[in-house]
């Protein structure tokens, strides 16, 4: 789009950016924690936090231990293993157990974002490291990593849209680590030559994460060191962080200090980097922090077992962290020392070919990757909506405003014209509106060429640029082209350029929004606009992810004469690859309500699909377009209407 139909001299990325970590350090500030035990309420939290993240720990399930290879090393052996860890999922890992009969203390290594999980040199040093000194180890494969991603043997990143995908089902990326780690305890509690009443967890960066999250949620779990990995939640928000390490709505209820305080009066220590380049694990921030649950802590008269050390180093498990790692463990799981780094035994590692439970594309049907899982449960979820007698169209509607968090209105407390532009055939007025919740919004805006009162809504997930591609459907009716939130000259300044969106979708999740019901409020507030400049009649037409946003509008709000949605996915089902689309086209539970056809049967006007795509790419196939328009009829019956769905033009 040229300089002279943009509305402002300058863009305004930062605008939502800025707001939400504005309101992630007011969250910060509300997060307190208490002086006391008797404002402590732990049990509470825990079950707030496994509300959130969808899954559960089945620890009665079998754990089906298979052993696919042994490597014997000077003084411990390595074994190639997969667990079960849900009913036909099973986890890679290897064993690392020292030599004699024990029992020995039992250590859980989580590893970080190394696309080849616990197969990667600097993960297995923990456990070459951890079973020379004593103790028995076991390494696991995150969901998503190493030999559990797409393609087996293929190592890939688990974030952005494939870990996304799974809030689509309910569920999330951060808990089904939680309860593989879990799980994962379970099987060292079972080993003989492990003392159950010994065991610790360390991992680095996203697995010191989870390290974290595993020691405040399974109090097995009496010694723990976290490893560049602690900061604030405040400090997650637009800044670098990976959706497993994402609790959706937490910081409404908590701060990281909330989560580190669970762990009282078990033994925590938190190791950080001087060097860090992320500005989310800084000192600075991992102290914040520990002041705040150091009053746990020492509520609990456990001082001594909460302590922190930062060292002159980047982001890494450096041989001087794993030392007092070593020295941490030695006094808590062993009665040893008092708590000073050990040197650590010399060590060798292994190739990863050799540490990989199966051979190269030949992992069994139960090591599913996060896609398979999501593809497997999305269509069984979406096939017991679908079975359903009847549905109330009064209880889907508030349901689906719920899940898009989108109640309420952007008031229009101002509208602002800075000039006009002629342009295409029409002459265009370049507004801005500003609402009482502190937003600002560029629009561009034409008359009815003739008598008409109608207006159409134009939206893109591009902005105006997108969205004046298709001026010409409006004829001669008149036109309002908004930018968006994000979008536009709004656009956020994406640190991720491959995943559009991330960060800003990412932030709102911690903060009880939802991206998607952020665009709903936007369009709620363009079509206050169009009544103040005298539409009788408001139609939307929307293409690309914008589409969405314009369809779940007009389901929950209605107020459109007619929709027309260009290149609207189709389901939230997972399809054969990660989703071509923005991250913040995922919706959590949206599949445990429905899908895109319910939300089209929930429209009471005339509906037209031009070009409708899927969500991984590709365009749908005539058999493709049709069984969406019988699902769709199919949810209309069971809702008491008529089929909205007028027009599916491939």
């Amino acid at each position: 789009m040229t300089r002279r139909l943009e509305v402002w001299p300058e863009p305004f990325p930062r605008m939502v950016g800025d707001q939400l970590r504005s309101e992630a350090a007011r969250r910060f500030r509300q997060n307190v924690l208490p002086d006391t035990l008797d404002g402590w309420t732990p049990e509470a939290l825990r079950e707030r936090i496994w509300e959130k993240l969808g899954v559960c720990h089945h620890e009665t399930l079998n754990l089906d231990v298979h052993t696919t290879g042994e490597i014997q090393m000077d003084g411990y052996v390595v074994k190639n293993i997969s667990y079960q860890s849900r009913p036909g999922f099973r986890v890679t890992g290897n064993l690392y157990v020292p030599d004699g009969k024990g029992p020995f203390p039992g250590v859980l290594n989580m590893h970080g974002h190394w696309p080849q999980g616990r197969l990667a040199e600097r993960v297995q040093e923990r456990g070459h490291v951890l079973a020379k000194s004593g103790y028995v180890c076991l390494c696991v494969d995150a969901f998503g990593s190493g030999e559990r991603s797409t393609v087996h043997g293929d190592f890939e990143y688990h974030g952005a849209n494939i870990g996304f995908a799974l809030f689509n089902l309910g569920e999330t990326l951060m808990g089904a680590q939680i309860v593989d780690n879990m799980r994962g305890v379970d099987l060292l509690c079972s080993l003989d030559r492990v003392d159950p009443e010994r065991i610790g967890a360390t991992g680095a960066s996203g697995g010191g994460n989870q390290t974290m999250w595993l020691c405040a949620l399974d109090e097995r779990v009496k010694a723990a060191v976290p490893v560049v990995s602690v900061g604030s939640f405040e400090s997650y928000v637009m800044n670098t962080n990976c959706v497993c390490e994402v609790l959706p709505d937490g910081l409404t209820f908590t701060e990281e200090s909330g989560v580190l305080a669970l762990a009282a009066p078990r033994a925590l220590k938190i190791c950080n980097a001087l060097g860090d380049s992320s500005p989310t694990f800084l000192p600075s921030e991992m102290l914040r922090s520990f002041k705040e649950a150091r009053k746990v802590f020492q509520a609990h008269g456990a001082d001594d077992k909460f302590s922190y050390q930062v060292f002159n180093r980047a982001h890494g498990y450096w041989p001087e962290m794993r030392e007092a790692m070593l020295g941490w463990f030695d006094l808590w799981l062993k009665g040893e020392g008092r708590g000073a780094p050990r040197a650590e035994p010399s060590f060798e590692t292994l190739p990863e070919e050799r540490l990989m439970c199966f051979e190269k594309g030949r992992r069994p049907k139960a090591l599913r990757s996060i896609a398979e899982y999501c593809q497997e449960v999305g269509i069984r979820i979406k096939s017991e909506s679908l079975s359903q007698d009847k549905l109330d169209p009064d209880v889907k509607k508030a349901e689906l405003r719920e899940l898009l968090r989108s109640d309420g209105r952007r008031g229009l407390s101002e509208v602002c014209v800075h000039g006009s532009v002629d342009w295409g055939g029409r002459s265009w007025e370049k507004v801005s509106l500003a609402t009482d919740d502190g937003r600002l919004y560029p629009l561009l805006c034409s008359a009815p060429l003739g008598r008409s009162s109608r207006y159409v809504l134009l939206l893109d997930d591009a902005g105006k640029a997108g969205a004046l591609k298709h001026a010409d459907l409006a004829k001669g009716d008149g036109l309002i082209v908004p930018d968006l939130s994000c979008a536009g000259e709004l656009a956020e300044e994406d640190k991720d350029k491959t995943h559009p969106h991330h960060d800003v979708a990412r932030a709102m999740l911690w903060l009880g929004r939802r991206f998607l019901g952020e665009w709903v409020k936007d369009i709620r507030l363009f079509a206050d606009f169009a009544k103040r400049r005298g539409a009788k009649e408001l139609a939307v037409a929307a293409t690309g992810e914008a589409s969405l946003a314009a369809l779940f509008a007009a389901a929950v709000d209605g107020g459109f004469a007619d929709v027309e949605l260009a290149g609207l996915p189709l389901s939230y089902v997972f399809e054969d690859k990660p989703s071509a689309l923005s991250c913040g086209t995922h919706l959590p539970g949206i599949l445990k309500w429905g899908d895109v056809a319910l939300a089209v049967a929930l429209v009471d006007v005339p509906v037209k699909l031009l070009a409708p795509r899927k969500f991984g790419g590709g365009e749908y196939t005539a058999s493709g377009l049709a069984a969406f328009r019988a699902e769709a009829a199919v949810y209309a019956k069971k809702l008491g209407c008529e089929s909205s769905l007028s027009t599916v033009e491939p």
